[in-house]
């Protein structure tokens, strides 16, 4: 991939995809995007001790980051699936600079999520579990998998339209335990009426 890196007004980094023209995270604060987005609209609002997470797009590990620092904080135990089908390599993962800013007393932490063997489970603390899986998601068999919240974080419908349509989101569906969450950056029409035809309820939040 032809990746550069590229700072974000709240001083977190994201990463240039210049094949397809797409940064990572909004160049307005990657780290604040993904805070609000996928933590505070999601996870935090999942009232489960154990909960399944399923993330499409691990890119940066930025949200799995994230949601293992938020973890340690409330004490919840986190089962982590994620599908990624062109990783970042480790001197991509070592010029980001997620740990120095959110957690530099544990620098090692984004990498050791990078580092964890693909198609394998992994533990990377006492309450942090993670499943990466290097596939197109299209023709991703999801198994027997339940999920409780779904980060959404698929790059956008301009450059992946075949990831935003009913059929992909109905598999999701499929696959969601009662009462779970779905969230994502767009917020586009007919993705929220393809969320809604698979049988999610739907809300538009600030920000």
């Amino acid at each position: 991939m032809n990746i550069a890196l590229r700072q974000t007004e709240d001083g977190s980094q994201t990463l240039y995809n210049k094949t397809i023209d797409e940064c990572y995270h909004s160049i307005h604060g990657a780290k604040n995007e993904s805070n609000h987005i996928f933590i505070q609209s999601a996870f935090l609002q999942c009232n489960k001790q154990d909960i399944s997470i399923f993330e499409v797009g691990f890119g940066t590990g930025l949200n799995a980051l994230l949601t293992l620092l938020e973890a340690e904080k409330t004490g919840k135990k986190i089962y982590y699936h994620t599908v990624e089908l062109y990783p970042i390599n480790t001197e991509q993962v070592k010029s980001l600079n997620y740990a120095e800013i959110l957690c530099p007393e544990k620098k090692d932490i984004l990498l050791k999520l990078h580092e964890a063997k693909w198609g394998e489970n992994s533990k990377i603390c006492s309450n942090f579990e993670i499943v990466k899986i290097q596939s197109d998601f299209c023709s991703l068999d999801l198994k027997d998998y339940k999920f409780d919240v779904v980060y959404y974080d698929a790059f956008s419908p301009e450059k992946q339209p075949e990831l935003w349509s009913l059929e992909i989101f109905e598999k999701i569906f499929s696959h969601c335990n009662a009462g779970a969450i779905l969230t994502t950056y767009c917020a586009k029409g007919y993705v929220r009426r393809n969320l809604q035809a698979a049988g999610f309820t739907v809300h538009r939040l600030p920000g």
